[in-house]
């Protein structure tokens, strides 16, 4: 009961700001828009937290120049613009904006379903890749993987499956469910576990921008090596709340 009751005190302030933001945009919306310097913006692009030739061979550095430089940051640009015609919502974390899209106005909650969804998975998926020498996860993640998937090349065989069927630009993701069950879903376009209150445990980009230099129509094949820069250690530091 007690942490329901901190759950609609959540929902229940983010609506009060959201309220106030369409409120605020109301009265100064003769003003003119003025383009954003880099203090004005809420959500900031994050540097990667590697050289962008650390995931080589795996993947190459063009795309991660590109992935990283160009797509991400035209997903944090065109957030930052749609935000800033309701500064209240400034007072939102990117999750507490992801979660509220069906109370946000009309006129941007399409751009910041594409463009928010975009920056937050692009966030995540950037920072749980390294060049890292552990195969796989250890300790309680690795166990309950096991539990829920018999074993852990089932879940990449799973995990691959899954992500081989998203028709066009989409997401793979595990995640761990209200009934407190890991489970293997699949997102189109950038939409994400979050907007559902669902941390990611693990989520992989399946857009033609994340491996078409490198792989070209091979999907297979980049999932295949995408498991060789999996920073296991970071997913294990997310599954125990870390």
């Amino acid at each position: 009961m007690e942490i329901m009751r901190r759950k609609i005190k959540i929902i229940q302030g983010i609506t009060y700001i959201i309220f106030a933001a369409i409120a605020l945009n109301f009265l100064n919306s003769s003003l003119p828009i003025k383009a954003l310097s880099k203090e004005e913006q809420k959500f900031k692009v994050e540097p990667l937290p590697y050289a962008y030739d650390a995931l080589e061979p795996y993947i190459d550095k063009e795309t991660m120049e590109l992935h990283h430089d160009k797509h991400y940051v035209t997903y944090t640009e065109k957030l930052n613009q749609a935000i800033d015609k309701y500064p209240e919502l400034k007072k939102l974390t990117i999750e507490e904006l992801l979660m509220s899209l069906d109370k946000l106005p009309d006129d941007i909650r399409r751009t910041v379903r594409n463009n928010g969804g975009g920056y937050y998975n692009h966030g995540f998926f950037f920072s749980i890749m390294s060049k890292s020498k552990k195969s796989e996860p250890n300790g309680k993640l690795k166990k309950d993987i096991e539990k829920s998937f018999d074993s852990f090349d089932k879940f990449k065989d799973d995990f691959k499956k899954a992500s081989l069927d998203v028709f066009g630009s989409g997401w793979a993701w595990l995640i761990k469910d209200n009934d407190n069950q890991l489970k293997i879903i699949t997102t189109g376009n950038q939409d994400s576990p979050i907007f559902d209150g669902i941390k990611p445990i693990l989520g992989l980009d399946l857009w033609e921008h994340s491996y078409y230099l490198k792989y070209h129509e091979k999907r297979s094949d980049y999932i295949d090596n995408w498991w060789n820069v999996v920073d296991w250690d970071k997913i294990e530091a997310i599954y125990s709340g870390k």
